[in-house]
């Protein structure tokens, strides 16, 4: 049986593709990853150290892996590429035989996020130029935070952004981690680029999913690109606010309006939004 490994155990994501890998292939079988291992312990699974800085322990943390999921880090574009070749770079050491990577969708020039996407396809070609297997996943927008600052959204009576009417590919982490364990554990997926979202949608049919599920009377404003920046800029701070005006702006401009390659990675359809927002009136 396959050993497969994926890092940034202890995050969102990274946890949830550990809990449908070991569905698929039991726990002795998976490996978890983390900057920090204490953090991952409740997933039940062995736990390595997998400080994307540290080559030295990655290439420990990875013998005896056969196949590795690298979650995306978190830091700075200009950090992020070396981090992520870091740990290509201590997986080819380790005999590791395949590598798959969860990279984005988003604007790749125009936008404050667009150095983000940049980074990302960056690591894509160094994923791809490795010389192992590879799968690359292009996620789309996390549905999930939207629901949780529904009590925001109730305090302004409002959803107000930038994106206008475009229409933005969004999905869940649980989703993604059905489609990324897929892809780690099926061969078909090798040397394929993916995008991984759900239906499309536009933020007037967000805003009606929320206030049909909360009971709430919310109403879209979409406001300019400036204006949504120095919103997020005062609420966040100028990094984060820049980077969060940014995804929506792109989201204006068609860049996560994609076709959806879910079904293929998957092998079902994405969960449909209904059908998501109607289980969390439960």
């Amino acid at each position: 049986m396959m050993k497969i490994a994926i890092t940034s155990a202890s995050g969102q994501l990274g946890a949830a593709i550990v809990e449908a890998s070991v569905k698929l292939v039991g726990g002795d079988n998976v490996i978890g990853l983390a900057r920090t291992p204490e953090k991952a312990s409740s997933l039940g699974i062995e736990i390595r150290p997998g400080d994307y800085n540290s080559p030295a322990d990655l290439e420990n943390s990875l013998q005896g892996i056969d196949y590795l999921l690298l979650v995306s880090g978190m830091d700075a574009p200009e950090k992020r590429i070396q981090q992520h070749r870091n740990v290509i770079e201590a997986a080819k050491r380790a005999g590791v035989s395949k590598i798959v990577y969860t990279s984005i969708q988003g604007a790749e020039q125009g936008t404050a996020f667009s150095p983000v996407v940049q980074s990302n396809r960056q690591t894509e070609s160094d994923v791809r130029d490795s010389g192992l297997a590879w799968v690359i996943g292009r996620n789309g927008i996390y549905i999930e935070p939207d629901v949780e600052y529904i009590d925001q959204y109730k305090e302004r009576g409002e959803v107000a952004n930038c994106a206008g009417d475009g229409k933005c590919g969004y999905t869940t982490r649980s989703e993604l981690a059905d489609a990324y364990a897929k892809m780690l554990t099926e061969s078909k997926h090798n040397g394929q680029v993916y995008n991984l979202h759900g239906e499309a949608i536009t933020q007037q049919q967000l805003t009606t999913y929320l206030n049909e599920t909360f009971g709430t009377d919310l109403r879209y404003r979409p406001m300019s690109v400036d204006e949504y920046r120095a919103d997020r800029t005062a609420e966040l701070g100028e990094f984060l606010g820049e980077i969060i005006a940014g995804i929506y702006e792109g989201i204006r401009n068609g860049a996560v309006d994609n076709e959806s390659h879910f079904a293929q990675a998957s092998g079902r359809e994405h969960l449909d939004w209904k059908t998501y927002f109607d289980q969390l009136k439960r």
